[in-house]
């Protein structure tokens, strides 16, 4: 798919991809596994985990200062999703890196200082997360959503409603968009008063995590296992660039072959799409190849199939630990929308910023101070 920034995507390639995952999703679902209940096998790995700095939010939080928040936000989404639909994908993407790093606070959201910029400074200007390699590929195009969003809020609430909360309610606005289930969002973040560049790595998972280290991060949070395999549900929908699938296409582990453990059928079809060298770094393929625009469950089947885009992915129908949750989410949409709107709800509370501890940003992209 087109994008206003020249990403990259081959439709016809895509249509292959459809037709790989056509037949073989369907022969795949009729030998699941009798699935586990989310609740019970969540259970046994969160254990007593409790999320680190967890603050109370409020449905009502804007209630008085700023009732029309979530519409106001929706109107933005609603007009991007037309325009630029791979936008919805990219701000969710956007909002779990900014949770992720440092809590709930639009960090993330805070724009590099051009050395022009600082001036006579005689240091060069401090690196902000987005400077670092596994956010550099963000798309624009989420960051632009944010911002219209917060302006035509400032214009109706100035001063009043932080960008943290205005990047958590269009993900939501984004899911429903592209089919998946309406939530209310809790409110009341503050915005970071610092992007820390040095907080980024280490603090996300990669495109080849294995399972143990996803847990790792994920327990880092105050997450468990149920809210990784609901929360990665996300990639029903969104694309990966190239360069996150070339060892699993081309080169598994060194040994110059693909990985076996996915469907040689989709391993043909993302080389064409891929080459191994000389390739454009801006081609992007789907992490779901049966139904990429949809926000459903159709995810978890592919897993199943051997359609697992990432390794991070396929590794989840792999684990013993996490395969139960795969495939209860698979048999039913229904626990896998309750399912993904709880772990949002977790995620989005992580490390709220509340008090003097943050502010309250009139352009997203820059601190209060320099406004």
């Amino acid at each position: 798919m087109d994008s206003s920034r020249g990403i990259r995507f081959l439709v016809h390639r895509r249509v292959l991809l459809l037709l790989v995952a056509s037949s073989l999703v369907g022969t795949s679902r009729g030998r699941e596994a009798q699935p586990l209940p989310v609740a019970a096998a969540a259970a046994t790995v969160l254990g007593s985990r409790r999320a680190p700095e967890r603050h109370g939010l409020a449905l009502d939080f804007y209630a008085k200062t700023c009732p029309a928040v979530d519409q106001i936000v929706a109107n933005v989404t609603a007009a991007r999703y037309r325009d630029f639909p791979a936008a919805g994908p990219a701000v969710l993407r956007l909002f779990h890196h900014d949770c992720f790093v440092e809590g709930c606070d639009a960090s993330i959201l805070i724009a590099p200082t051009s050395s022009d910029a600082a001036g006579a400074a005689v240091l060069p200007p401090p690196r902000v997360e987005r400077d670092m390699e596994e956010n550099r590929n963000l798309p624009q195009e989420a960051f632009d959503t944010v911002e219209l969003a917060k302006a035509a809020v400032e214009s109706r609430c100035p001063g009043i409603v932080s960008c943290a909360d205005v990047l958590a309610l269009a993900a939501r606005d984004y899911v429903q968009l592209a089919g998946g289930p309406y939530y209310a969002v809790k409110k009341g973040r503050k915005d970071s008063k610092v992007s820390l560049a040095g907080k980024v790595r280490g603090s996300l998972p990669r495109a080849n995590s294995t399972v143990d280290e996803l847990l790792r991060v994920f327990a880092g949070k105050g997450l468990g296992a149920a809210d990784l395999v609901a929360l990665s549900g996300a990639h029903t929908v969104g694309f990966a660039h190239c360069v996150h699938v070339l060892g699993r296409i081309y080169d598994f582990r060194g040994t110059r072959r693909p990985d076996p453990l996915m469907d040689a059928r989709l391993v043909k079809a993302l080389r064409m799409s891929c080459p191994s060298s000389g390739g454009s770094a801006r081609v992007v393929v789907p992490f779901d190849v049966s139904t990429p625009f949809q926000f459903d469950h159709a995810y978890y089947g592919n897993l199943q199939a051997r359609l697992g885009l990432l390794g991070s992915d396929q590794a989840l129908f792999l684990d013993a630990r996490t395969r139960p949750l795969v495939q209860d989410l698979a048999a039913n949409k229904t626990r896998f929308f309750q399912a993904f709107v709880a772990s949002m709800d977790r995620m989005g509370s992580i490390r709220i910023k509340k008090g003097r501890k943050g502010e309250v940003r009139k352009i997203c992209s820059q601190h209060l101070f320099s406004a």
